[in-house]
């Protein structure tokens, strides 16, 4: 079936460039109604990044707090371990020294016995 119109080239490309110049102005006056939704868009979405971003720095300062907390608690037992060995270690020393004075006490009253024996001895022979 023939259309009425005669559809030459003119015709053809005058009718694409007046729909390509409407959905051009349909298309901006869609974009000019939502620019407002659009920022409002734009700003949730950069709270949202903010919150996020709090969110993430907390979570990194609470682990930096843990971790510190966990070093001086892993210190002072340590310590605590550190000086537990330093005090076994004085308490051997002071056992070792008193050993070693009563030794030194035994043998010295030892000579000494031994020394008023032969005194003893030498007196009666003489």
């Amino acid at each position: 079936m023939r259309h009425a119109r005669n559809n030459e080239l003119t015709d053809r490309r005058s009718a694409a460039a007046e729909a390509k110049a409407l959905l051009f102005t349909a298309y901006r006056a869609a974009k000019t109604a939502a620019e407002p939704a659009q920022a409002a868009r734009q700003a949730e979405r950069i709270s949202l990044i903010e919150a996020r971003e709090g969110r993430r720095a907390e979570r990194e300062r609470l682990k930096v707090e843990n971790r510190i907390r966990a070093e001086t608690v892993a210190a002072q037992v340590q310590a605590a371990i550190e000086a537990a060995a330093a005090a076994e270690i004085e308490a051997r020393k002071s056992t070792d020294n008193a050993r070693i004075s009563r030794v030194v006490q035994d043998e010295a009253a030892r000579k000494a016995e031994r020394d008023r024996r032969y005194a003893a001895r030498k007196a009666r022979q003489a």
